[in-house]
């Protein structure tokens, strides 16, 4: 939240004429695991609708998903954003993991700008952005949402505009690959200083 990672992601698409896929995901996993609550509490990033899902319906929506994400990153020529895809998709050899991220004091003022809120609540809604994504990747992967080794490239975009980043990310694609249908993970994450 707030580094710029989904707009990296569309510009990258754009290069490319790549499809961008995120809540897609969910829907699409809601769907075929037949828990509609999982949508609704997989989009409730902050917890504020505390819908509290069945086990059952967690590990149902968790097969989904990595389903899904599996026969996105097969297809090729896509974007995903977020998801888990960094460890969902570590070992597909045709993944480029990318982690887009800023400095925490930075991105609150892009989200407190964006949605013309205060710097206090927009710090508010990162931290527990980032706090869901921690957990998630922690209880259900045993994964640090920070471990670098889970991506190819990290950037920041304190000092890049997406247009650079995406270039960034499109030219090491081209050197990781050759004529292959490449999928792209981008999980934005904060940056630890």
């Amino acid at each position: 939240m707030g580094s710029l990672g989904d707009e990296v992601a569309q510009a990258i698409a754009a290069r490319l004429n790549y499809r961008v896929v995120s809540r897609e995901i969910i829907n699409q996993a809601a769907l075929r695991a037949g828990t509609p609550e999982m949508a609704l509490a997989t989009i409730d990033e902050l917890g504020l609708l505390g819908i509290q899902p069945s086990v059952k319906a967690r590990r149902a929506y968790q097969l989904a998903v990595e389903s899904v994400m599996k026969e996105l990153a097969d297809e090729g020529d896509v974007v995903i954003i977020g998801r888990a895809g960094q460890v969902i998709l570590r070992n597909h050899p045709h993944v480029l993991h990318v982690k887009v991220i800023s400095p925490a004091a930075l991105r609150a003022e892009r989200i407190a700008r964006l949605y013309n809120i205060s710097l206090e609540a927009a710090k508010a809604q990162i931290e527990a952005s980032d706090r869901n994504r921690k957990n998630y990747l922690k209880k259900y992967y045993h994964a640090r949402w920070d471990d670098p080794e889970l991506y190819d490239l990290i950037i920041n975009t304190d000092r890049l505009e997406p247009e650079q980043a995406a270039c960034l990310i499109c030219q090491a694609l081209t050197h990781c690959i050759q004529r292959t249908p490449y999928a792209i993970h981008r999980q934005a994450l904060k940056e630890e200083l």
